[in-house]
């Protein structure tokens, strides 16, 4: 099989979304539960098969803290690592020999770019985009708007030791 007929092959078989935008290069949507969806470029080149996904835009604030998690999930990443582009944006890439191209292999592939973006992704926001965050919950507090897409990062916005009711009149 070309390698393809395997890409096309591993993406039906796993009833991923995909469209082929010309020969040797796809556009996946990888289904996620914190990231709803990770974007990803699958791209076949002359001597090198590469995976690419978007993972985060550029952190707002506390760069140093975001890239040093990212840093440190590199060693325990399978074929993918972590990079950050001109701007600053975050993103999974990885490449492979065209020949080392299998249906399992790029299920692995998949499924580690799958479980990076989606398991990382809440922890990325945290450290990059926590002013942000607790500004948006303010927001919709005083609005009176659902704050269930945000209870993930419920724990920014409370107070770390909280007062028992009646903490200040009670002697």
């Amino acid at each position: 099989m070309s390698v393809d007929q395997v890409i096309q092959s591993t993406l039906d078989r796993a009833g991923l979304k995909y469209d082929k935008k010309a020969e040797g290069r796809y556009f996946v949507t990888l289904p996620g539960t914190k990231k709803l969806q990770t974007n990803c470029w699958l791209i076949v080149r002359e001597h090198a098969f590469a995976v690419e996904a978007f993972v985060c835009r550029r952190p707002d604030e506390a760069h140093e803290e975001v890239y040093r998690f990212l840093l440190r999930r590199n060693a325990k990443l399978y074929g993918v690592h972590y990079t950050v582009d001109a701007l600053g944006d975050i993103y999974l890439v990885g490449k492979l020999s065209p020949a080392s191209v299998t249906e399992d292999e790029l299920d692995k592939l998949l499924g580690q770019v799958l479980d990076a973006a989606d398991n990382d992704f809440n922890t990325i926001l945290e450290l990059g985009f926590a002013t942000s965050i607790k500004r948006e919950w303010d927001w919709r507090v005083s609005r009176g708007e659902s704050l269930a897409n945000l209870q993930a990062f419920k724990h920014l916005v409370e107070p770390e030791h909280p007062l028992e009711p009646g903490a200040l009149t009670d002697s």
